[in-house]
């Protein structure tokens, strides 16, 4: 299992200003070489604390290129529906070759209504965007001289340049929420998979729906999956509790506010369901996340045991994705979180610990 860390903002000016919020995480990504973390990930969102402050990953993660010399860069993930196809390609083999070849690219279809009606785009659109959009963005990287006639946006004999340095393009994730035809088509597709276990106990099943769909097209194994979790490691107990809950617990009060029109009456024919996901999550906890192993916060001896039961459940994963400072935990609690989980949590679970 690979561990890695994951910067979701999810703080407005009265809590950090943007400056602040970035100069702490590029201090954390400065850790990552020395600590063994193997992957630095930020999202897209707009407009609302709830992700508002990373309006464009591949902006950061430039700069966390230069703070980390050795760790893959993820974007979790860019949002076709607001972009234009030939401009996602161009900076995705920008900041290839300025990390030398280090950029992982995920897509995402988005699931935030008020996105959507304020890019004035329909969210009933949202699937054909999303399939037409990565198509493209994939055929600009991997091919030159490129011709495409699609229902939003069309080119011709475009090559897109920088060329990228991963050859035919870099390692390319799809972002699901919960909407089993999410997984399955990454799988079918050949796509490693990136998800949240926040919404609770279906994770399995969805997993399993992707290896399945990934084995009955060809694919060699059983695909790639990462999975995202809120984590905090400290010395004691009660320490971890009392630095993650309140900050857990508004992040969570945020995500349902910046989703909430779900819960109004809205309804997508592309998002089935998500009155009821997003019903959920406002009814989850900091207590609920911890005991669904969906957060990781205790002593570096508890996460080890959420860890082992967590992959478990789910039939395994790749790779963790951690938040370390969600919300405004402090950066020396993040820093520290960090070092004490490199120390006493990451080495339990090498492939050399393993094998042993």
């Amino acid at each position: 299992m690979e561990f890695g860390i994951q910067f979701f903002p999810d703080v407005g000016p009265d809590k950090k200003s943007g400056e602040q919020y970035w100069t702490e995480a590029l201090h954390l990504c400065g850790l990552c070489d020395g600590l063994g973390f193997t992957h630095i990930r930020t999202v897209e969102h707009y407009f609302h604390p709830y992700g508002g402050y990373s309006p464009n990953p591949i902006v950061f993660l430039s700069a966390a290129a230069m703070a980390s010399k050795m760790a893959r860069l993820v974007t979790g993930a860019v949002l076709p529906v607001f972009n234009n196809p030939l401009k996602l390609a161009g900076e995705a083999g920008m900041i290839d070759a300025i990390s030398h070849g280090r950029l992982e690219l995920g897509f995402a279809r988005a699931f935030l209504p008020h996105e959507f009606a304020r890019f004035g785009v329909d969210v009933n659109e949202s699937r054909e965007r999303f399939d037409e959009g990565v198509a493209q963005v994939i055929r600009l990287l991997a091919e030159e001289n490129v011709t495409m006639n699609g229902k939003f946006h069309s080119f011709k004999n475009v090559t897109s340049l920088p060329r990228p340095t991963q050859r035919p393009h870099p390692p390319i994730w799809i972002a699901a929420l919960g909407t089993p035809e999410s997984f399955e088509r990454a799988g079918k597709a050949g796509y490693h998979i990136m998800a949240i276990p926040l919404a609770g106990g279906k994770m399995a099943e969805l997993l399993g729906l992707y290896r399945e769909s990934w084995r009955a097209a060809g694919h060699k194994g059983n695909g790639k999956v990462m999975l995202a979790f809120h984590m905090l490691c400290a010395e004691t107990r009660d320490k971890a509790v009392v630095t993650a809950r309140r900050p857990l617990n508004d992040y969570l009060t945020s995500l349902v506010d910046a989703a909430s029109d779900w819960m109004g009456g809205m309804s997508s024919k592309d998002y089935p369901g998500y009155d009821k996901i997003i019903a959920k999550l406002k009814a989850e906890t900091f207590e609920s996340q911890v005991e669904s192993g969906a957060a990781w916060v205790g002593t570096p001896t508890d996460i080890r045991g959420i860890i082992n039961e967590y992959d478990k459940k789910v039939g395994g994963f790749e790779t963790a994705s951690l938040q370390v400072n969600f919300h405004d935990i402090a950066v020396a609690d993040a820093e520290a979180s960090m070092r004490l989980f490199a120390r006493d949590v990451m080495p339990h679970f090498t492939t050399a610990a393993r094998a042993a």
